[in-house]
């Protein structure tokens, strides 16, 4: 480890721990659409009336909802209609998730390079979670594709403050280092900061641990067999590890080697792509 990434982990670290540093915040849109929807009376008019102060992400939910990925068999074309066939918590994720889109966005052109990079990563692996766990497991597709978007999160904070600091600014490889080892911890504080539901809480730290045994599938499995997949004929040093070595893929119920049933679910993970991105 270089001496800049050694001295600015430790910076950071300590401000973590210190609660010093700060952490990025929700949208306001999709902070009403979550508060809306944790109310039992809320009906689905109001939720219709937060979207709605939206115009970008009506659309944009409203083209998720006539995808192949949800099957509609009517063509919907309002957000009335949208939230109907979704459902209030289902729209609040999926909402949620569409809306974070915005928080990856910097003003010098390195770090807002660097950001839209893992959102697009973020949207591919959400992408791929949300056709994983509707075909191998019994979990939320709407939880698994928020878990997908939220798996980097926690390097948000390290773009923002790299953008104060030249010197790290334009040394890369501390960057890239620094980003590493802190992400998944930052991730994990800033979900608990959203209060984001307990399952997906810990997504950011755990899809990286390779030995983990939770006895059975859960969103972080998801995540961390999408998260692979992603990364798979690529140079990244996750490419290189031994999948018949890494328990999420028996979890999930799916063969490492099953080159088969990915190439069948391909055009499914591309459209998922395609709509969240």
């Amino acid at each position: 480890m270089t001496d800049l990434a050694l001295r600015v982990q430790e910076e950071l670290i300590q401000a973590i721990e210190r609660d010093q540093l700060v952490l990025p915040t929700l949208p306001e849109v999709a902070l009403r659409i979550r508060e809306a929807a944790e109310d039992p009376d809320i009906g689905i008019s109001e939720l219709v009336r937060q979207i709605s102060t939206d115009t970008a992400l009506s659309a944009r939910l409203i083209k998720v909802v006539n995808s192949p990925l949800l099957r509609s068999r009517q063509e919907i074309t309002d957000l009335s209609m949208a939230v109907n066939r979704l459902g209030i918590v289902y729209t609040a994720n999926l909402a949620t998730g569409l809306a974070m889109a915005q928080l990856f966005q910097a003003t010098t052109d390195v770090i807002d390079r660097k950001m839209r990079e893992v959102w697009a990563r973020s949207t591919e692996v959400a992408g791929i979670s949300h056709v994983l766990c509707q075909h191998y497991t019994r979990l939320k597709p709407d939880q698994a594709t928020l878990a997908g978007l939220v798996h980097q999160i926690g390097v948000l904070p390290i773009l923002s403050y790299a953008e104060e600091h030249s010197q790290l600014l334009n040394d890369s490889i501390s960057l890239g280092i620094i980003i590493d080892q802190i992400h998944p911890v930052l991730g994990d504080r800033i979900l608990a900061a959203w209060d984001f539901p307990e399952p997906l809480r810990h997504v950011p730290s755990q899809h990286l641990d390779f030995q983990r045994n939770p006895g059975q599938a859960d969103y972080a499995d998801i995540v961390q067999v999408a998260m692979l997949q992603s990364l798979a004929d690529s140079d990244h040093p996750h490419a290189q590890l031994d999948w018949s070595e890494i328990s999420s893929f028996d979890r999930l119920g799916l063969d490492p080697t099953g080159d088969q049933e990915q190439e069948d679910l391909s055009a499914e993970m591309e459209a998922a792509m395609l709509l969240l991105g």
